[in-house]
């Protein structure tokens, strides 16, 4: 099915005006096919042209325009072309769809568990014709009729409030004008929990598998909900507008982490409810998660793009203002904190190939994936976060509300965007939109100071910017002075600096004492990457020990990361903070990213010769870490998984998964016990019977990915030649299962068992990936792309098919970044070190 091209899109909806879609769905009709029924009425601005309607059937039954039969053998890659409109027009189609198992279309579950079958839709980005027929743009939106029919012991649950009939059958009320994008149905036999807030109904759903785990998490989620939705309802100013109901449906399969469907919000349920404990960053993700879907329900849903480049103003906006509600409105609120970790993934992607502006150019609807990426996410979010501080709330609140109300129900563009805030603000953005949102790659800002007798003589920022894309920017930063009070660091004042150029004096310092922590961007408004003065670096392990603010921490910990990453660390000297500073951190996120990290830079950054030194760095730190954790926390349950991942104690493994050794006040839970498994069959310590008795203890979805995951990893040929076969051949499994399976393949301890599919990844694995649908080949592509073969020959392999003609955009951008992963890799394992200078 081609990808509809941006001047395809322009024509059509300067055609067409749509003004409504009736959606019938038969949801009765066997395992492989439902029902579909679509009538579109629209008018036409030039009788007797010609169009197309998006749709992509199993079986295409009928098609009726304006009351005459129209061969069905005009459809053709997924388009059926439409003639000799009139100026009012009234379509009907009716179709045999496929349900999907990749998560795109209508997908269809089957719980291993119960034997209960779930069904959900994803329509984004251009999916929703998999399900009905539709104008498959975001700028011809309509309002939405649906009916279902679906077996008699189901629920279903849509944008709207439903009605059920009688006989299965279902009819909603019609929606507001919706993107096809947006359009869902949720259906099958989900667990309800209901109730009400400021006159709305709330509503989470979950299959019947994880109604105890939806039981025992609904108040927290209710609550979460609940400030979210408050905080934004004051913020935006404008009273959320989609109807009486909001539903929050946890699904099986789900490809993305969530998505903003109106009314009707959709879920990953495993990367949400939890059987097995988890550590208070799982929890906080969930709210920012809540906040962030919530968001969208006005940047996006209310007013939605014209066209897919700008796409990225949808979710860095939900990104701002939903680390904002979930700050303000939640008990979490070290929200903020979490959104500073998550900008080192935006500094990466930003330094890449394939790194592009925050607003980008989309020539056709299936690149849009492509560009759908920490840049979009956390770099947006970032810099609208900027924005709003240098306009103040009341002009940035009234701007929004300007473009809400300008926009209400329809599409709009960034320019549109900038002319509210400018109206509001008085000032001309076109030059910051310029620089921040046209121009791709990150600044670095360096501070560069003398001191003399304990004073200050001289305090700089210097800016610079990588060589590809050397735009220089307008930072508005703060600089944190922390003292020393007894053995804490303390922050003892700030200065507010507008950085500008290549080096900006700092004068309100001259001449004032010096700081033992001169920290750059203490409150992380400005989105750059930050080094420290030498004497303030010294200061680093101190930091992190005792300063209170977790922003200001969540500042330090990145910037070891990305020293590390830019050569101007080495990756024993980064172990050794660690060893001196993980213990001390008092919140799990930054612990994960730290652990996470340090396990990368050990099996890729460093040399063959020093990498046994460093593991074994690496497991003394997370043993330390773990054992001087309070029994039964989050640090202790973040720090146990770290050390179950990196072991070589075969003794240590077998007894906890035996029980014959435990950790104090942590139970082994399933999640702990696949993990235990797992690290055991990457050293060939099980076997496929052991893999088999697992499963029988947890036979629910998660422990078959589990189990799809031991499987791969087991170090025999004969395991490694089927994960490989499964993953690029077999049709039957879903999404998740391959994924799980291709996540279970690559080991560094595997590494001379897994040398001739190298290779094979960049030849036979890409061309089969390229036949898949678009979420499945980034995941899978992600997965099996060899990241422990630091060499020049892979490398250059990497570069060579990254050019070949014959990949989709989205597999070309996952070969592109992970092949310049391998050469960063190269270049730190080769211990050319940057310039750490004060």
């Amino acid at each position: 099915m081609p990808s509809l091209k941006r001047e395809e899109a322009v024509v059509r909806h300067d055609l067409l005006t749509v003004e409504s879609y009736d959606v019938d769905l038969d949801l009765t009709r066997g395992d492989e096919v439902f029902g579909s029924s679509t009538t579109i009425r629209f008018s036409c601005r030039t009788p007797g042209s010609s169009t197309f309607v998006e749709i992509d059937p199993r079986t295409l039954v009928s098609v009726t325009l304006n009351g005459e039969s129209l061969d069905v053998d005009g459809l053709g890659d997924g388009r059926f072309h439409l003639d000799n409109l009139a100026a009012s027009n009234e379509l009907v189609v009716q179709a045999d769809m496929a349900y999907a198992h990749d998560g795109e279309g209508l997908h269809r579950f089957t719980d291993p568990e119960d034997g209960l079958t779930y069904t959900y839709m994803m329509g984004f980005l251009d999916m929703a014709s998999r399900v009905f027929a539709c104008f498959e743009q975001p700028d011809l939106k309509a309002p939405y009729r649906l009916t279902v029919t679906a077996p008699e012991d189901w629920t279903v649950t849509a944008n709207e409030a439903g009605t059920r009939l009688g006989g299965g059958r279902w009819e909603f009320v019609e929606t507001k004008p919706l993107a096809t994008y947006f359009v869902t149905v949720v259906a099958g036999p989900y667990h309800s929990l209901y109730r009400e807030h400021d006159g709305v109904r709330f509503g989470l759903h979950s299959r019947r598998s994880f109604s105890d785990t939806l039981d025992r998490d609904a108040d927290e989620l209710f609550e979460v909900t609940f400030g979210c939705w408050d905080r934004l309802n004051a913020l935006y100013g404008v009273r959320y507008p989609f109807g009486e109901t909001y539903d929050q449906c946890f699904v099986p399969e789900f490809n993305a982490g969530a998505m903003e469907n109106p009314g009707c919000v959709t879920f990953r349920d495993e990367r949400f409810l939890h059987r097995s404990a988890q550590t208070e960053a799982t929890r906080e993700n969930t709210a920012a998660t809540i906040a962030h879907e919530m968001a969208h329900m006005w940047f996006g849903d209310l007013v939605t793009m014209r066209w897919w480049d700008d796409l990225w103003l949808n979710e860095s906006f939900a990104d701002c203002m939903g680390y904002r509600a979930a700050t303000e409105g939640t008990r979490y609120g070290d929200a903020k904190a979490n959104a500073v970790n998550s900008r080192q993934r935006a500094y990466e992607a930003d330094e890449q190939p394939s790194t592009h502006p925050v607003s980008g150019d989309v020539a056709e609807s299936g690149a849009a994936l492509s560009n759908f990426d920490a840049i979009s996410y956390d770099k947006g979010g970032a810099v609208l976060e900027q924005l709003a501080a240098a306009l103040g709330d009341k002009v940035f609140f009234s701007g929004l509300r300007e473009y809400f109300e300008k926009f209400r129900f329809g599409n709009a563009s960034l320019s549109d965007l900038m002319d509210c805030f400018s109206n509001a603000s008085g000032r001309d953005l076109s030059e910051w939109s310029q620089r921040w949102l046209r121009t791709a790659g990150p600044n670095t800002l360096r501070v560069d100071c003398e001191v003399e007798a304990g004073r200050y003589r001289r305090v700089e920022i210097e800016q610079t910017a990588p060589a590809g894309n050397p735009t220089l920017r307008p930072h508005h930063v703060r600089l944190g002075l922390y003292r020393k009070d007894g053995e804490r660091l303390v922050l003892a004042s700030r200065v507010a600096v507008d950085v500008s150029g290549e080096r900006t004096v700092v004068p309100q310092l001259e001449g004032t004492e010096a700081a033992d922590l001169l920290l750059l961007n203490d409150d992380a408004v400005a989105y750059a990457k930050v080094r420290l003065d030498a004497d303030s670096f010294a200061a680093v392990p101190s930091a992190l020990l005792t300063v209170e603010d977790s922003v200001a921490r969540a500042i330090v910990w990145t910037m070891l990361i990305d020293m590390v990453r830019c050569a101007e660390l080495s990756v024993p000297d980064y172990l050794d903070i660690l060893g001196r500073t993980l213990s001390g951190e008092k919140r799990t996120a930054p612990l994960q990213q730290q652990l996470a990290f340090a396990r990368t830079a050990v099996n890729c950054y460093l040399p063959v010769s020093g990498r046994e030194a460093g593991a074994a760095k690496l497991r003394e730190i997370t043993r330390s870490v773990r054992q001087r954790a309070e029994p039964g926390s989050g640090i202790q349950l973040a720090a146990l998984r770290s050390e179950i991942g990196a072991a070589v104690d075969v003794e240590w493994l077998r007894g906890l998964l035996l029980e014959r050794e435990t950790v104090e006040g942590r139970a082994l839970d399933s999640d702990l016990r696949w993990r235990l498994l797992l690290r055991l069959a990457v050293l060939g310590e099980v076997h496929d019977s052991d893999i088999d008795a697992e499963l029988e203890r947890d036979s629910s979805s998660e422990g078959f990915k589990n189990a799809a995951t031991c499987r791969a990893a087991l170090p025999s040929l004969e395991a490694k030649e089927t994960a490989w076969e499964t993953v690029l051949t077999d049709q039957t499994l879903s999404n998740h299962l391959l994924r799980a399976t291709a996540e279970g393949f690559w080991w560094p301890e595997q590494e001379e068992l897994t040398r001739d599919y190298v290779g094979r990844f960049f030849g036979e694995a890409s061309s089969k990936l390229s036949a898949r649908a678009p979420w499945e080949q980034m995941h899978l592509a992600r997965a099996l792309f060899p990241r422990y073969a630091v060499d020049e020959e892979t490398i250059a392999l990497a570069e060579t098919t990254a050019g070949e003609d014959r990949l989709h955009a989205i597999l070309r951008r996952v070969i592109v970044d992970m092949g310049s992963d391998l050469r960063l890799a190269r270049r730190v394992r080769g211990g050319r070190l940057g310039s750490r200078r004060g």
